[in-house]
C-alpha cells in the first residue's frame, strides 16, 4: 500500500515537533518532506499554494491538505482514533483545547519565536545580508514581519523580547498550577495538549536557558516524563540539527545573565 501521509516540516521547527510527536504516538508511517527554512524553501510559490501563511508544517493525506500544527494534530486524532490522544469526556476535551488555543493566540509567534530569534536566530539573518533582508520582507503577516524586524535589529534590547519572557513565564506558571493535581495537562492521560506544549520547553533546553523553569518545578518534572516517552527520541532528538544546536546553546549561555535579569524583574 502506498504511503498516504506526508509532512512538510523542518527539523528544528517547534510546530513541526508537535506534529511529529503525535504521528509517533499514533504509530503512523509518514513521508518526510523536509524544508530548509533558512533557504526560504517555505516561501516558494508552490508551497504557499499549499500553506498560504508560508509556515510549517503542512500535512498531506492523499489528496487532502491540512495546515496549522494544532489543527493537524486534531485531524490526525480523528482520522486515526486508536490510540486516542484526546480525553474521553467533554470537559477534558474542552480543557485540552483551552491549552492548545493559547498557542495560536501569542505564545508561539510573540513568545517562543521572539525568544529564539532574539537570542540565536537573528545572527543567521544578519549574516545573510541582503538575502536575509529579503526573507524578512517575504513574511506575509505584517505584524509578525515588523515584530521580527525589531527583534533581529535589537536582540535582547527589543521590547518584544521582554514581553516574550513575561508571556512565557505566565504560561509556565499556569502549567505548574495545572500539574499540581494531575500528571498531564488535560487530565490523567497524555494528550494532544502535552504534545503541543512539549516544544515550548524543548526550546528552553536547546537554548540552554532551562533556568526559566526554576520557579515551576512541576513543569520541569512533566518535561522529564515527556523525555522518557519513546516519541521524544523519534520526534525531537532524531531531528536535532547539530549546527543549530551549537549556535542556540552558545548564544543562550552568553546571554543567560541578561535573560535571567529580565525574568527576575518581572
Amino acid at each position: 500500500m502506498a504511503m498516504a501521509l506526508a509532512l512538510y516540516h523542518n527539523d528544528m521547527s517547534s510546530c513541526a515537533q508537535k506534529v511529529r510527536l503525535v504521528l509517533h504516538e499514533k504509530g503512523l508511517d509518514w513521508e518526510s518532506r523536509h524544508l530548509d527554512l533558512r533557504a526560504g524553501e517555505h516561501q516558494q510559490d508552490w508551497y504557499v499554494k499549499l500553506n498560504p501563511r508560508a509556515v510549517v508544517p503542512t500535512l498531506i493525506d492523499g489528496d487532502t491538505v491540512v495546515p496549522e500544527s494544532n489543527v493537524i494534530n486534531e485531524y490526525l486524532d480523528e482520522r486515526f482514533p486508536d490510540p486516542p490522544l484526546k480525553p474521553a469526556d467533554a470537559f477534558g476535551r474542552a480543557r485540552m483545547r483551552l491549552w492548545t488555543k493559547q498557542l495560536d493566540e501569542g505564545v508561539h509567534d510573540a513568545g517562543i519565536a521572539v525568544l529564539s530569534f532574539a537570542v540565536a536566530f537573528r545572527h543567521q539573518y544578519i549574516a545573510k545580508g541582503e538575502s536575509g533582508a529579503a526573507m524578512l520582507e517575504s513574511i506575509p503577516d505584517p505584524f509578525k514581519r515588523e515584530r521580527r524586524r525589531d527583534v533581529i535589529e535589537k536582540g535582547l534590547d527589543s521590547e518584544h523580547f521582554r514581553m516574550a519572557i513575561e508571556r512565557l513565564l505566565h504560561l509556565y506558571r499556569d502549567m505548574d498550577r495545572a500539574l499540581a493535581d494531575r500528571p498531564w495537562l488535560a487530565g490523567e492521560r497524555y494528550s494532544i495538549a502535552d504534545a503541543a506544549f512539549t516544544p515550548y520547553v524543548v526550546r528552553l533546553d536547546h537554548l540552554d536557558v532551562m533556568g526559566l523553569l526554576d520557579s515551576t518545578p512541576r513543569v520541569a518534572g512533566w518535561y522529564r516524563r515527556i523525555q522518557a516517552r519513546p516519541s521524544f527520541a523519534h520526534a525531537i532528538v532524531r531531528w536535532e540539527n547539530t549546527s543549530y544546536l551549537e549556535l542556540m546553546k552558545r548564544q543562550g549561555r552568553e546571554n543567560w545573565s541578561k535573560i535571567k535579569g529580565i525574568a527576575d524583574a518581572l
